[in-house]
Formats: structure tokens, C-alpha cells, sequence
């Protein structure tokens, strides 16, 4: 029996409005670079799941985040994420997909397109020079689709299915970062997870960071790490995926 619990960190997320706010209005945008290994397999509906022998893919991530002094009020940071996922198999029992059915034996093509935004709300618990933690909710919105392609130029036989998908995701959030004194680097952990029913997401990223420029104007931080991605979707129209990505990261972060 599967039980989960997401109460203590929601619960953290509700009390974090009487933490004090920030002193200072601050903008952070940011780019990373993803060297992901993806692997899993979707559905449609009730039907069977198909494995599919995806590639490995460089990703490309954007990102900007503003903090504020307003109490009470959440700081809002807003993610893209790119995640197209190409990949083949070869069908081993009769695999149905939108409607159409793929005979066993033939070797199909997917482009699975999992790009999504993240819309995050979050307050910070705890703020200083060496450590500061911030709790929230994320809403992860997928807005995709995912193509099967079976071809035989032989026969000039073509087989093509398209479902396309949308929704969100709610998930709880939370990021830790401490700071190396005198040195310029830190280590962080950001992640957000969903654990419920039959549907698991997680996306977090652990790595360190380094300060290139840091005065009164502008800060620039460069990042490198490791991140993971599991989409354990349950039935997101009619959709149901099982994709694991994860891979090395590097980044570079701007605040002004």
C-alpha cells in the first residue's frame, strides 16, 4: 500500500508568511545547460505501456526570480524547461496510441515533447550570508505532445498518431544553499515532489556554485551539479507516462 505525505513541508510552506521578509528587491535570472540520460515508457488510456529507447538529449533550462521586502506577500520565480525526448522501439506485443493500433515486430519513432513552465511561490524561512532556505508550492504545467511514427518505404506504408496534452502539476517546493566562507562558492539543493496515488514528479537539482562578480551592481555566479527528473504521470488527458532524466548541469546565474 502506498502511503505518501507531503503535510510537513506544506505545513512549513503555510507558517513561512512570519518569517521576516527580504530587505532588498532582487532579480535573479539564469540559464543551464543539461546533459540528460533519459529512459521510460508512456501510455494511452487504459492501455498497455510501450518502453522506448530514448537518446540522450542536451536540455536547455530558463529561469528568473523576484524577491521583495513585502511581508506576507510570496516571492515568485517562474522555470521553463525544455524536454523533447526522441526515441524508438521495437513493438513486442500490440501497442494501441491515440486511437490507433502498432502490429508487433515493427520498429516505431516517438517525440515525446515534455516541456513545461514552472510557476513558483515561495517564501524564505531563513536568509544570511552563509545559509538561507526558502519553502513554497509549485505548479508544473505541461502543455505537450507525444507522436508514435511507424514507416515502411518498401511497402510505402506510413502510420502516424499524435496526442496532444495539458495540465498541471501541483507539487511542494523548497531550496537550501550554504555558502563557503572567504571563497566564493556554495552548495545548493533545489527540488520540487509530488507523491500521490498512482502519480510521483520529482525535479531537483544539487550542485555548487561560484561567484564571478559580486559588488553593489551585479552579481554573476556560475553553477554545476547534478540533475534528476522523474514523470511518473497519471493519466493527464488520457496521457500516462514513467520518464526518468537525469544527468550533469552547468549554469550561470545573474542578480541584480
Amino acid at each position: 500500500m502506498k502511503k505518501y505525505c507531503l503535510a510537513a513541508a506544506l505545513s512549513m510552506a503555510c507558517l513561512a508568511p512570519a518569517a521576516q521578509a527580504d530587505t532588498l528587491l532582487g532579480l535573479y535570472v539564469g540559464v543551464d545547460g543539461w546533459k540528460s540520460d533519459n529512459d521510460g515508457q508512456f501510455s494511452y488510456k487504459n492501455n498497455a505501456p510501450q518502453d522506448f529507447d530514448f537518446e540522450d538529449e542536451t536540455f536547455v533550462s530558463y529561469y528568473a526570480a523576484l524577491e521583495h521586502p513585502v511581508p506576507l506577500v510570496p516571492n515568485i520565480k517562474l522555470k521553463y524547461t525544455e524536454l523533447e525526448l526522441n526515441g524508438d522501439a521495437v513493438i513486442g506485443e500490440t501497442f494501441s496510441f491515440n486511437g490507433s493500433t502498432f502490429d508487433t515486430n515493427r520498429k516505431v519513432n516517438t517525440v515525446s515533447d515534455l516541456s513545461h513552465i514552472d510557476y513558483i511561490l515561495y517564501y524564505e524561512i531563513f536568509d544570511n550570508d552563509l545559509i538561507s532556505i526558502d519553502l513554497g508550492l509549485n505548479a508544473k504545467q505541461f502543455d505537450g505532445e507525444i507522436t508514435v511514427k511507424y514507416d515502411d518505404d518498401e511497402r510505402d506504408v506510413s502510420q502516424v498518431e499524435t496526442k496532444n496534452f495539458s495540465g498541471f502539476v501541483p507539487l511542494a517546493y523548497g531550496r537550501a544553499e550554504a555558502g563557503l566562507p572567504f571563497t566564493g562558492l556554495s552548495v545548493f539543493f533545489e527540488g520540487s515532489f509530488l507523491a500521490i496515488d498512482d502519480s510521483k514528479v520529482q525535479d531537483y537539482q544539487v550542485g555548487v556554485a561560484w561567484e564571478l562578480i559580486d559588488n553593489l551592481a551585479v552579481d554573476v555566479a556560475v553553477k554545476a551539479g547534478y540533475r534528476s527528473m522523474v514523470l511518473e504521470l497519471d493519466d493527464v488527458d488520457d496521457v500516462t507516462t514513467d520518464i526518468d532524466a537525469s544527468g550533469p548541469f552547468v549554469g550561470l546565474q545573474v542578480h541584480f
